[in-house]
Protein backbone atom coordinates (compact mmCIF):
# COMPACT_ATOMS: atom_id res chain seq x y z
CA UNK A 1 0.00 0.00 0.00
CA UNK A 2 1.11 3.38 -0.88
CA UNK A 3 1.06 6.17 1.73
CA UNK A 4 1.04 9.61 0.32
CA UNK A 5 2.49 12.46 2.53
CA UNK A 6 1.97 16.14 1.40
CA UNK A 7 4.75 18.55 2.07
CA UNK A 8 3.47 22.48 2.40
CA UNK A 9 4.96 25.19 -0.04
CA UNK A 10 5.29 27.39 2.62
CA UNK A 11 7.13 25.95 5.20
CA UNK A 12 7.20 22.18 4.42
CA UNK A 13 5.50 20.78 7.49
CA UNK A 14 3.16 17.98 6.92
CA UNK A 15 -0.44 19.03 4.88
CA UNK A 16 -3.26 17.06 6.54
CA UNK A 17 -7.08 17.10 5.47
CA UNK A 18 -9.34 19.78 6.79
CA UNK A 19 -12.77 18.24 7.24
CA UNK A 20 -14.46 21.67 8.22
CA UNK A 21 -13.20 23.37 4.85
CA UNK A 22 -13.30 20.35 2.59
CA UNK A 23 -9.25 21.20 1.55
CA UNK A 24 -5.75 20.48 2.77
CA UNK A 25 -4.50 22.73 5.72
CA UNK A 26 -1.10 23.10 7.17
CA UNK A 27 -0.86 22.39 11.19
CA UNK A 28 1.77 24.22 11.42
CA UNK A 29 1.43 27.91 9.31
CA UNK A 30 -2.46 27.32 8.75
CA UNK A 31 -1.82 27.60 5.14
CA UNK A 32 -4.89 26.20 3.34
CA UNK A 33 -4.66 24.51 -0.15
CA UNK A 34 -6.88 23.22 -2.82
CA UNK A 35 -6.38 19.18 -2.69
CA UNK A 36 -6.20 20.18 -6.95
CA UNK A 37 -3.18 22.58 -6.46
CA UNK A 38 -1.21 20.54 -4.24
CA UNK A 39 -1.35 17.64 -6.55
CA UNK A 40 -0.15 19.67 -8.87
CA UNK A 41 2.55 20.88 -6.65
CA UNK A 42 3.44 17.20 -5.72
CA UNK A 43 3.89 16.34 -9.32
CA UNK A 44 6.01 19.44 -9.74
CA UNK A 45 8.58 18.22 -7.35
CA UNK A 46 8.75 14.46 -8.70
CA UNK A 47 9.50 16.35 -12.43
CA UNK A 48 13.05 17.49 -10.81
CA UNK A 49 16.18 15.33 -11.20
CA UNK A 50 19.63 15.34 -10.57
CA UNK A 51 21.77 16.79 -12.43
CA UNK A 52 23.03 14.96 -15.70
CA UNK A 53 26.17 16.11 -17.88
CA UNK A 54 26.42 14.24 -20.76
CA UNK A 55 29.77 15.14 -22.40
CA UNK A 56 29.67 11.86 -24.67
CA UNK A 57 31.32 13.42 -27.49
CA UNK A 58 34.72 14.10 -28.40
CA UNK A 59 34.49 16.34 -30.84
CA UNK A 60 37.29 16.56 -33.06
CA UNK A 61 40.47 16.05 -30.82
CA UNK A 62 43.58 14.78 -33.14
CA UNK A 63 47.07 14.03 -32.36
CA UNK A 64 49.53 15.72 -34.19
CA UNK A 65 51.45 14.80 -37.37
CA UNK A 66 55.44 13.59 -37.69
CA UNK A 67 56.05 17.52 -39.65
CA UNK A 68 54.13 19.08 -36.60
CA UNK A 69 56.14 17.07 -33.88
CA UNK A 70 59.67 18.05 -35.70
CA UNK A 71 58.47 21.33 -35.33
CA UNK A 72 57.77 21.47 -31.51
CA UNK A 73 59.75 21.19 -28.60
CA UNK A 74 58.52 19.77 -25.11
CA UNK A 75 60.20 20.98 -21.66
CA UNK A 76 59.32 20.40 -18.55
CA UNK A 77 59.64 22.36 -15.43
CA UNK A 78 61.84 20.51 -12.99
CA UNK A 79 61.17 22.66 -9.91
CA UNK A 80 57.24 22.25 -10.44
CA UNK A 81 56.60 19.83 -13.29
CA UNK A 82 54.86 21.94 -15.34
CA UNK A 83 55.02 21.08 -19.15
CA UNK A 84 55.62 23.60 -21.65
CA UNK A 85 55.98 24.01 -25.59
CA UNK A 86 57.63 25.68 -27.89
CA UNK A 87 58.59 26.29 -31.39
CA UNK A 88 61.80 24.69 -32.88
CA UNK A 89 63.65 27.82 -32.35
CA UNK A 90 62.86 28.28 -28.95
CA UNK A 91 66.35 28.53 -27.17
CA UNK A 92 65.09 29.31 -23.59
CA UNK A 93 61.22 28.56 -21.40
CA UNK A 94 60.60 30.52 -18.19
CA UNK A 95 58.11 28.58 -16.73
CA UNK A 96 55.01 31.07 -16.07
CA UNK A 97 53.65 29.10 -12.70
CA UNK A 98 56.84 29.47 -10.90
CA UNK A 99 59.17 31.85 -12.54
CA UNK A 100 61.47 28.66 -12.88
CA UNK A 101 64.02 28.95 -16.18
CA UNK A 102 66.01 26.15 -16.14
CA UNK A 103 63.51 23.90 -18.05
CA UNK A 104 64.28 20.77 -19.52
CA UNK A 105 63.71 20.21 -22.96
CA UNK A 106 62.64 16.83 -25.03
CA UNK A 107 60.50 15.65 -27.50
CA UNK A 108 57.10 16.08 -27.98
CA UNK A 109 54.45 13.08 -26.47
CA UNK A 110 51.28 12.06 -25.32
CA UNK A 111 49.57 15.30 -26.04
CA UNK A 112 46.24 16.01 -28.20
CA UNK A 113 46.85 19.00 -30.97
CA UNK A 114 44.17 21.85 -30.59
CA UNK A 115 40.89 22.71 -32.65
CA UNK A 116 41.54 25.90 -31.88
CA UNK A 117 43.48 29.11 -31.18
CA UNK A 118 42.96 32.55 -31.03
CA UNK A 119 46.00 34.32 -31.28
CA UNK A 120 47.67 37.37 -29.31
CA UNK A 121 46.56 40.84 -30.52
CA UNK A 122 48.43 42.73 -27.61
CA UNK A 123 51.82 42.65 -27.75
CA UNK A 124 54.46 42.61 -25.55
CA UNK A 125 54.69 46.57 -25.35
CA UNK A 126 50.86 46.79 -24.50
CA UNK A 127 51.64 44.04 -21.57
CA UNK A 128 54.33 45.69 -20.12
CA UNK A 129 52.25 49.28 -20.40
CA UNK A 130 49.42 47.66 -18.56
CA UNK A 131 51.77 46.07 -15.86
CA UNK A 132 53.40 49.47 -14.98
CA UNK A 133 49.86 51.02 -14.81
CA UNK A 134 49.11 48.23 -12.48
CA UNK A 135 52.02 48.99 -10.65
CA UNK A 136 51.32 52.74 -10.57
CA UNK A 137 50.02 54.34 -6.69
CA UNK A 138 51.24 51.43 -4.91
CA UNK A 139 53.02 53.08 -2.64
CA UNK A 140 53.92 49.74 -0.51
CA UNK A 141 55.13 47.83 -3.29
CA UNK A 142 58.78 46.71 -3.03
CA UNK A 143 61.22 48.30 -4.93
CA UNK A 144 62.39 45.49 -7.12
CA UNK A 145 59.06 44.99 -8.42
CA UNK A 146 59.08 48.50 -10.09
CA UNK A 147 62.49 47.34 -11.73
CA UNK A 148 62.64 47.42 -15.75
CA UNK A 149 64.41 44.24 -15.52
CA UNK A 150 61.61 42.38 -13.50
CA UNK A 151 58.90 44.30 -16.16
CA UNK A 152 60.31 42.80 -19.48
CA UNK A 153 60.89 39.36 -18.23
CA UNK A 154 56.76 39.39 -19.08
CA UNK A 155 56.26 36.87 -21.75
CA UNK A 156 53.49 35.43 -23.70
CA UNK A 157 51.92 31.95 -23.16
CA UNK A 158 49.36 29.95 -24.63
CA UNK A 159 47.30 28.53 -22.16
CA UNK A 160 45.42 25.50 -22.35
CA UNK A 161 41.08 25.15 -22.33
CA UNK A 162 38.32 22.77 -23.17
CA UNK A 163 35.67 24.16 -24.76
CA UNK A 164 32.60 22.62 -24.31
CA UNK A 165 29.29 22.64 -26.53
CA UNK A 166 26.11 21.72 -24.90
CA UNK A 167 22.50 21.61 -25.38
CA UNK A 168 21.24 21.84 -21.72
CA UNK A 169 17.57 21.57 -20.56
CA UNK A 170 16.95 23.25 -17.35
CA UNK A 171 14.40 23.05 -14.67
CA UNK A 172 13.93 25.17 -12.05
CA UNK A 173 11.13 25.56 -9.10
CA UNK A 174 10.95 28.42 -7.11
CA UNK A 175 8.91 29.70 -3.97
CA UNK A 176 7.30 32.76 -4.08
CA UNK A 177 5.42 35.32 -2.15
CA UNK A 178 3.21 38.47 -2.26
CA UNK A 179 2.45 40.28 0.89
CA UNK A 180 -0.49 42.34 1.44
CA UNK A 181 -0.98 45.01 4.48
CA UNK A 182 -4.13 46.64 6.04
CA UNK A 183 -5.76 48.44 8.77
CA UNK A 184 -8.96 48.91 10.38
CA UNK A 185 -10.04 50.70 13.56
CA UNK A 186 -8.85 47.99 15.83
CA UNK A 187 -6.49 45.68 14.35
CA UNK A 188 -3.54 45.70 11.65
CA UNK A 189 -3.49 42.51 9.22
CA UNK A 190 -1.03 41.05 6.60
CA UNK A 191 -1.56 38.16 4.63
CA UNK A 192 1.11 36.17 3.02
CA UNK A 193 0.04 34.38 -0.35
CA UNK A 194 2.36 31.55 -1.70
CA UNK A 195 2.88 30.41 -5.10
CA UNK A 196 5.44 27.76 -6.45
CA UNK A 197 7.02 29.24 -9.35
CA UNK A 198 8.39 26.85 -12.37
CA UNK A 199 10.73 27.56 -14.93
CA UNK A 200 11.32 24.94 -18.01
CA UNK A 201 12.83 25.26 -21.14
CA UNK A 202 16.55 25.08 -22.97
CA UNK A 203 19.70 26.93 -23.55
CA UNK A 204 22.45 26.06 -26.41
CA UNK A 205 25.86 26.59 -25.13
CA UNK A 206 29.18 26.88 -27.19
CA UNK A 207 32.97 27.19 -26.23
CA UNK A 208 32.18 27.20 -22.63
CA UNK A 209 35.82 27.14 -21.65
CA UNK A 210 37.52 25.17 -18.48
CA UNK A 211 41.31 25.34 -18.09
CA UNK A 212 43.16 22.60 -18.05
CA UNK A 213 46.18 23.62 -16.19
CA UNK A 214 46.30 22.19 -12.52
CA UNK A 215 48.78 24.45 -11.63
CA UNK A 216 47.40 27.45 -12.77
CA UNK A 217 45.03 29.12 -10.15
CA UNK A 218 41.39 28.57 -11.51
CA UNK A 219 40.74 32.18 -10.10
CA UNK A 220 43.21 33.53 -12.17
CA UNK A 221 42.19 31.51 -15.24
CA UNK A 222 38.75 32.40 -14.70
CA UNK A 223 39.55 36.30 -13.56
CA UNK A 224 40.72 37.08 -17.45
CA UNK A 225 37.82 35.85 -19.26
CA UNK A 226 35.93 36.64 -21.21
CA UNK A 227 37.74 35.67 -24.71
CA UNK A 228 36.67 37.48 -27.88
CA UNK A 229 35.44 34.04 -30.14
CA UNK A 230 35.10 36.47 -33.06
CA UNK A 231 38.75 35.94 -33.54
CA UNK A 232 39.06 32.49 -32.74
CA UNK A 233 41.05 30.40 -36.05
CA UNK A 234 42.10 26.77 -36.90
CA UNK A 235 45.22 26.03 -35.10
CA UNK A 236 48.39 25.82 -36.45
CA UNK A 237 51.87 25.78 -34.74
CA UNK A 238 52.48 28.95 -36.90
CA UNK A 239 50.62 30.74 -34.05
CA UNK A 240 53.24 29.41 -31.51
CA UNK A 241 56.63 31.55 -33.41
CA UNK A 242 57.98 34.09 -30.40
CA UNK A 243 55.91 32.48 -27.14
CA UNK A 244 55.56 29.15 -25.54
CA UNK A 245 52.68 27.13 -24.61
CA UNK A 246 51.64 25.33 -21.43
CA UNK A 247 50.70 21.55 -21.63
CA UNK A 248 47.29 20.88 -20.28
CA UNK A 249 47.58 18.19 -17.34
CA UNK A 250 43.79 17.79 -16.74
CA UNK A 251 41.94 15.79 -19.28
CA UNK A 252 39.25 16.71 -20.46
CA UNK A 253 37.01 14.15 -18.86
CA UNK A 254 38.41 14.88 -15.57
CA UNK A 255 37.00 18.88 -16.94
CA UNK A 256 33.37 17.71 -17.35
CA UNK A 257 32.03 18.45 -13.85
CA UNK A 258 33.18 22.15 -13.82
CA UNK A 259 32.13 22.59 -17.43
CA UNK A 260 28.63 21.49 -16.15
CA UNK A 261 28.56 23.28 -13.09
CA UNK A 262 29.17 26.85 -15.37
CA UNK A 263 26.48 25.82 -17.54
CA UNK A 264 24.33 25.25 -14.52
CA UNK A 265 25.08 28.60 -13.16
CA UNK A 266 24.40 30.12 -16.14
CA UNK A 267 21.02 28.43 -16.47
CA UNK A 268 19.90 29.22 -12.98
CA UNK A 269 20.54 32.76 -13.80
CA UNK A 270 18.60 33.44 -17.05
CA UNK A 271 15.69 31.76 -15.51
CA UNK A 272 15.94 33.74 -12.04
CA UNK A 273 15.79 36.77 -15.17
CA UNK A 274 12.31 35.62 -15.90
CA UNK A 275 10.80 35.79 -12.13
CA UNK A 276 9.11 39.13 -10.72
CA UNK A 277 6.68 40.64 -8.99
CA UNK A 278 6.70 38.84 -6.10
CA UNK A 279 8.01 40.17 -2.80
CA UNK A 280 10.52 37.56 -2.38
CA UNK A 281 11.31 34.37 -3.86
CA UNK A 282 14.10 31.25 -2.55
CA UNK A 283 15.01 28.40 -4.90
CA UNK A 284 13.58 25.67 -3.83
CA UNK A 285 15.31 22.81 -6.37
CA UNK A 286 17.28 23.17 -9.62
CA UNK A 287 18.01 20.28 -12.06
CA UNK A 288 19.97 20.49 -15.57
CA UNK A 289 20.29 18.20 -17.87
CA UNK A 290 23.19 18.40 -20.70
CA UNK A 291 23.19 16.43 -23.80
CA UNK A 292 24.96 16.39 -27.35
CA UNK A 293 27.54 17.07 -25.15
CA UNK A 294 31.26 18.50 -26.99
CA UNK A 295 34.03 18.85 -26.05
CA UNK A 296 37.24 20.90 -28.27
CA UNK A 297 40.90 22.02 -27.20
CA UNK A 298 42.41 25.68 -28.04
CA UNK A 299 45.40 27.52 -26.92
CA UNK A 300 43.77 30.97 -25.66
CA UNK A 301 46.72 34.00 -24.90
CA UNK A 302 47.86 35.80 -21.97
CA UNK A 303 50.99 37.66 -20.92
CA UNK A 304 52.35 36.17 -17.75
CA UNK A 305 54.72 37.46 -15.10
CA UNK A 306 55.24 34.69 -12.13
CA UNK A 307 57.68 36.97 -9.61
CA UNK A 308 59.02 35.78 -6.05
CA UNK A 309 59.47 37.84 -2.89
CA UNK A 310 60.21 36.47 0.20
CA UNK A 311 59.76 33.08 -0.92
CA UNK A 312 56.22 33.16 -1.92
CA UNK A 313 55.21 33.33 -5.86
CA UNK A 314 53.17 36.70 -7.07
CA UNK A 315 51.66 36.33 -10.64
CA UNK A 316 50.23 39.33 -13.03
CA UNK A 317 48.08 37.41 -15.34
CA UNK A 318 46.71 39.47 -18.91
CA UNK A 319 44.37 38.12 -21.25
CA UNK A 320 46.43 38.61 -24.49
CA UNK A 321 43.59 39.54 -26.67
CA UNK A 322 41.40 42.00 -24.47
CA UNK A 323 43.38 42.95 -22.10
CA UNK A 324 41.71 42.09 -19.19
CA UNK A 325 44.15 41.41 -16.38
CA UNK A 326 44.45 40.16 -12.70
CA UNK A 327 47.40 39.87 -9.84
CA UNK A 328 48.64 39.99 -6.62
CA UNK A 329 51.76 42.12 -4.95
CA UNK A 330 53.51 41.99 -2.30
CA UNK A 331 54.10 44.88 0.51
CA UNK A 332 57.34 45.85 1.61
CA UNK A 333 57.58 45.80 5.51
CA UNK A 334 59.75 48.57 5.84
CA UNK A 335 57.44 51.11 3.77
CA UNK A 336 54.53 49.69 6.08
CA UNK A 337 56.27 51.02 8.98
CA UNK A 338 57.55 54.10 7.06
CA UNK A 339 53.80 55.31 6.29
CA UNK A 340 52.30 54.33 9.57
CA UNK A 341 54.86 56.47 11.32
CA UNK A 342 54.08 58.95 8.99
CA UNK A 343 50.46 58.84 9.18
CA UNK A 344 50.78 58.81 12.69
CA UNK A 345 53.03 61.71 13.18
CA UNK A 346 50.11 63.74 11.15
CA UNK A 347 47.70 62.83 13.07
CA UNK A 348 49.45 63.78 16.00
CA UNK A 349 50.33 67.15 14.56
CA UNK A 350 46.65 67.46 14.02
CA UNK A 351 45.38 66.80 17.21
CA UNK A 352 48.10 68.89 19.17
CA UNK A 353 46.98 72.07 16.89
CA UNK A 354 43.20 71.36 17.40
CA UNK A 355 44.17 70.96 21.30
CA UNK A 356 45.99 74.94 21.03
CA UNK A 357 42.94 76.34 19.19
CA UNK A 358 40.80 75.22 21.97
CA UNK A 359 42.75 76.39 24.70
CA UNK A 360 42.99 79.80 22.82
CA UNK A 361 38.75 79.95 22.24
CA UNK A 362 37.97 78.91 25.50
Amino acid sequence: MEIKEYKCPACGGAVKFDSSTQGMKCPFCDTEFEIAALEAYQKEIAVAEKDKFNFDGRGDLNKWDSDELNALTQGSCPSCGAELLGDKNTAAMVCPNCGNSQIVLRRLSGFLKPNYVIPFKLDKNAATDALKNFYKGKKLLPDSFNSENRINSIQGVYLPFWLFDANAQGYVRYKGTKVKFWSDAYYNYTKTDYYSIVRDGSILFEKVPVDGSEKMDDSYMDAIEPFDYSGIKDFQTAFLSGYIAEKYDVEADKSKERAGSRIKTTVETEFAKSVSGYNSVVKESSSVNINDGKVSYSMLPAWILNSKYKNQNYMFLMNGQTGRLVGRLPSDPGKEWKYRLLYTGILGLIFTIIAQLLRILL
